[in-house]
């Protein structure tokens, strides 16, 4: 039975007209295949077959399922068993670490309303996310970090627990880190430098600036861009592109966020990721085969395949 993209636990999916209503048409397809270094297929509507072949389509042939909760990250790691094409990392969210912490009684997150289960309970789910990052399809350690943007001052212990022990599974597993950092540029750079940051890290849906992308790639740190490098407002992550060695840089969807223009503000999908290899293309100067070829290889890199 084809496993549908929605969300672990709920049904997530659109109907048919409202699906064809938000779906873009597809790009132009590229010439050299390129993969989807980060992208939430749980959160999408249709089935994760319908998303592949889609993908594949237009050149984009390899996806990385990431995971923001327990039941995303088995969920993520059960699709890429299932399919050749689809590979997998593990974690707790940064906004995750501080609901399992202190409880959620909004219901904010898809689990919908928690008790505080205090440290205990964030040790033992790091627990089984160690457990899941020792299987071979999952290739990484995330989306973990820091996030000041949804989380206050009352939930910075947490995550910062949290990340230091995504780190040190990372490294005990020899998977690659993937880092959620939103407005905590300092404290991610500080926080990796004191625990000792595993051979290869991920910043995905690179979010700093020049001066940033400097930093990363004298330490050796891969910067992801998604759809948000097309946005009018984004020059100074067109800047960071500019900067960033071709090397150190992937591509992302984060779909079903962030889609690119023109079709900003419609659901994000990993069939999109030609409009976004194009955008940095440009940005980067050099023809739209190179920043394939070499965003192509720093993935397979990255994540080992």
């Amino acid at each position: 039975m084809a496993k549908t993209a929605s969300t672990p636990g709920g049904s997530g999916k659109a109907s048919g007209a409202q699906k064809e209503k938000d779906a873009p048409p597809p790009p132009e397809p590229l010439r050299i295949p390129v993969a989807d270094s980060h992208t939430h297929l749980d959160m999408q509507s249709g089935t994760v077959e319908e998303a592949l072949a889609k993908a594949a389509s237009v050149g984009v042939t390899t996806v990385v399922q990431v995971g923001c909760d327990l039941a995303g990250s088995r969920w993520a790691a059960e699709t890429a068993a299932a399919h050749e094409s689809v590979w997998a990392t593990v974690a707790l969210h940064p906004n995750e670490a501080p609901r399992i912490v202190l409880g959620d009684p909004d219901g904010w997150s898809r689990q919908g309303a928690r008790e505080p289960g205090g440290d205990a309970a964030l040790d033992a789910a790091l627990d089984r996310i160690a457990a899941l990052a020792a299987l071979p399809q999952v290739r990484g350690v995330g989306e973990t970090g820091l996030d000041y943007f949804r989380t206050g001052p009352e939930g910075m212990a947490a995550q910062e627990r949290s990340f230091r022990r995504h780190i040190a599974i990372a490294k005990e597993h020899g998977k690659a880190l993937v880092i959620h950092d939103r407005e905590a540029h300092d404290d991610v750079l500080r926080v990796l430098a004191e625990e000792g940051a595993p051979e290869t890290v991920v910043f995905h849906c690179y979010s700093g600036d020049a001066a940033m992308a400097k930093i990363c790639a004298e330490r050796g740190y891969y910067m992801s861009f998604a759809g948000n490098v097309t946005f009018k407002n984004a020059q100074p992550l067109r800047d960071a592109l500019a900067v960033a060695p071709l090397d150190l840089v992937l591509v992302e969807t984060d779909a079903p966020f962030l889609t690119p223009v023109p079709y900003r503000g419609r659901p994000n999908a990993p069939y999109l990721i030609p409009l976004t290899v194009r955008a940095m293309a440009e940005v980067k100067g050099v023809p739209e085969d190179t920043l394939a070829t070499a965003v192509a290889a720093n993935t397979a890199r990255v994540f080992g395949y």
